[in-house]
């Protein structure tokens, strides 16, 4: 009895002490311990010449020592390219979805990703695509500069670096990569430019051939509405084709989502014509006149499906003038940006390996050490590395377009349009009607992929990143497309470089999209890959607005029931079309909703289009006599 009365005073003294008062149970600055990290990471505002700071990420492995440094200048976050795995390992922290994962995670090569001015960490205005310092940029900096301040403030700062830097990238960091090329820092010693952005008039993300990829917008929204791009594009349908098409002019759609509040926006529907805006930043053309210093490695994907033209672009015009022989290509079989994913296949179309693990192991490596590392390994690489589809092999080549190493040739064959629907490298004879004809209406444009075209987060049988695989036998079925195709081929075709169409055509209206599609036709059965019997394969194709078929910088009607040259060329394709296919081409008015509808009448402006100046029209394609429409073909002999 008198253990339990102490007990029960020992409760009640220690109840009525006082408790101490209430703090918070997190400190002010929390110090993550991360001593037995296999790598340090960095986070850095360094300065720019204009005294705006950049956000940047620097991965250093452990046990770096004179280790050369990988930039990527990104407008998509930095912290998200290492954020979403918290991880002592640096494997795991880089994951396998960036390009450079094997060098940095195996090779200590260091790491550095930035913000571009104005984009998530970073200070600064945000200018999409901002073009070099002169007539279209009337501030102290861009993109060149903004290289140079960084790889200066990354060798004074980084001591478990060599001092030699590599910039590299996908899409926009292509396009950033490049910008590094003009007047570059002494320590950047090599860049990688991956399906880079060169020419949004031309070929690449806004326009092709002066047709507006309506997707565009979307882009827009979602880079500008906010500096860490998280507001969001809404729609109001399950089927993008008619999300567009009941919002009618892509100015409207700009309109309906509140566009007018950026600045880009605008500045796509104030040019819809080659101007000197557009011109004035094509990059090829800039890096033609300036020349090329840094040893460089376009990358090129023969199914790109966001920026097909560029680098192509950017290497037939500093090729020429390359007596350093700074320059370097790839093409690979890949859709955008999958040189950091699996190269196996794309879509439907099987490649039997690895590709793009290939790409990385056996040229992208041997590139970036020997001209970043200290003792640098020999350079065994050919100027062009190609894969050739069909035959799918990789082939070492000494320039493009090519074909073979050595003794063979690039022969441009005319591959005609024939009455009956067919085609052949024979000029037809002409005959009574001449031409064959469909009805293109803006009310019920052709789609760009079978219905319902649902690609956000790439559901159901239907990939944006693979479209330009995809079974063209919808499209041809339609009465709005015509298709011209060869017997089965007794021997393999084989073709490297571009495609060109040249269509002889008319319209009932005054303007109008041509929309011309090289195809590979499978056999009717195919053996052990059955579901690709007579599958229809995309090979090269592209879309052109007629109001530019003389001038793309000056618009002008097409005059009405008038046989016009409508001549284009299509993207670069290293492909053989085996025994036992067929040369397929097809002939349209409209992709929707990919690109813009053309009114079909001639508007000023086709972005402030009005519902009435929509109007069916009758096109007529000639393919009959001398003045035959054809498909330029750079067949390769010998």
């Amino acid at each position: 009895m008198k253990r339990f009365l102490l007990a029960c005073a020992a409760v009640l003294t220690i109840a009525a002490a006082p408790m101490p008062p209430l703090v918070s149970e997190s400190p002010k600055t929390f110090a993550p311990r991360t001593d037995l990290f296999d790598y340090t990471k960095r986070v850095v505002m360094i300065p720019m010449r204009d005294g705006v700071k950049l956000h940047t990420v620097i991965i250093v492995p452990r046990n770096a020592a004179h280790a050369p440094m990988l930039l990527t200048r990104t407008p998509y976050g930095a912290e998200e390219r290492f954020g979403t795995i918290s991880s002592a390992h640096l494997s795991e922290v880089m994951g396998d979805h960036d390009v450079t994962d094997e060098l940095v995670t195996h090779d200590n090569y260091i790491r550095v990703v930035q913000d571009v001015r104005g984009k998530h960490g970073s200070e600064g205005d945000y200018v999409m695509t901002r073009p070099l310092r002169g007539p279209l940029n009337d501030t102290q900096v861009d993109h060149s500069t903004d290289t140079w301040d960084t790889i200066d403030w990354l060798v004074h700062n980084t001591p478990e670096s060599n001092g030699k830097v590599g910039i590299l990238g996908i899409s926009y960091d292509g396009f950033t990569s490049l910008m590094a090329l003009f007047h570059p820092h002494p320590a950047l010693r090599a860049a990688v430019p991956i399906n880079a952005m060169v020419d949004g008039w031309r070929g690449d993300d806004w326009f092709h051939n002066g047709a507006f990829r309506q997707d565009s917008l979307v882009y827009v929204h979602d880079q500008e509405a906010t500096r860490g791009s998280d507001l969001k594009w809404w729609t109001d349908h399950y089927d993008d084709y008619d999300t567009w098409l009941s919002a009618g002019s892509a100015g409207d759609m700009a309109r309906l989502h509140g566009l007018e509040q950026t600045g880009f926006a605008g500045k796509l529907m104030s040019h819809p014509a080659y101007d000197a805006f557009w011109q004035g930043q094509a990059i090829d053309k800039l890096l033609a006149q300036q020349g090329l210093s840094v040893p460089t490695m376009l990358v090129h994907s023969l199914w790109d499906q966001e920026d097909i033209y560029g680098n192509i672009a950017a290497w037939n015009a500093v090729k020429p003038h390359d007596a350093d022989r700074n320059l370097f290509l790839v093409i690979g079989p890949w859709f955008h940006h999958q040189e950091r994913l699996d190269g196996s296949a794309v879509g439907n179309i099987a490649f039997g390996s690895d590709t793009a693990a290939y790409f990385r192991a056996n040229l992208l490596r041997p590139f970036l050490d020997h001209f970043l590392k200290d003792e640098a390994p020999p350079l065994g690489l050919a100027t062009v590395n190609a894969y050739e589809t069909g035959t799918n092999g990789w082939h070492s080549l000494k320039a493009w377009p090519s074909g073979c190493d050595d003794g063979c040739r690039i022969e441009h064959t005319p591959m005609y349009l024939q009455p009956g629907f067919k085609l052949a490298t024979t000029l037809p004879a002409a005959s009574f009607k001449g031409f064959d004809s469909y009805i293109a209406d803006p009310a019920r444009p052709v789609p760009f992929l079978p219905r319902p075209v649902h690609i956000e987060g790439d559901e159901g049988q239907h990939s944006w990143q693979t479209w330009l695989t995809s079974d063209q036998r919808d499209a041809a079925a339609r009465t709005d497309v015509l298709s011209y195709s060869t017997p089965p081929l007794d021997a393999p075709l084989k073709i490297a470089g571009q495609p060109v169409a040249n269509l002889q055509a008319s319209t009932t209206g005054t303007d109008g999209d041509f929309v011309v599609k090289l195809i590979d036709v499978y056999p009717d059965q195919n053996g052990r890959d059955a579901k690709l019997g007579g599958y229809q394969l995309m090979v090269s194709a592209d879309i052109m607005r007629a109001r530019y078929r003389n001038d793309p910088a000056k618009p002008e009607a097409m005059p009405s029931d008038q046989k016009q040259l409508i001549k284009f060329a299509l993207p670069t394709a290293n492909h053989v079309f085996l025994p036992g296919h067929r040369v397929m081409v097809q002939i349209q008015s409209s992709w929707f909703p990919l690109y813009d509808r053309n009114p079909q009448v001639f508007v000023k402006n086709i972005f402030f289009a009005k519902p009435a100046d929509y109007k069916p029209a009758t096109i007529k394609v000639f393919d009959a006599g001398q003045a035959t429409s054809f498909i330029d073909l750079p067949v390769v002999k010998g």
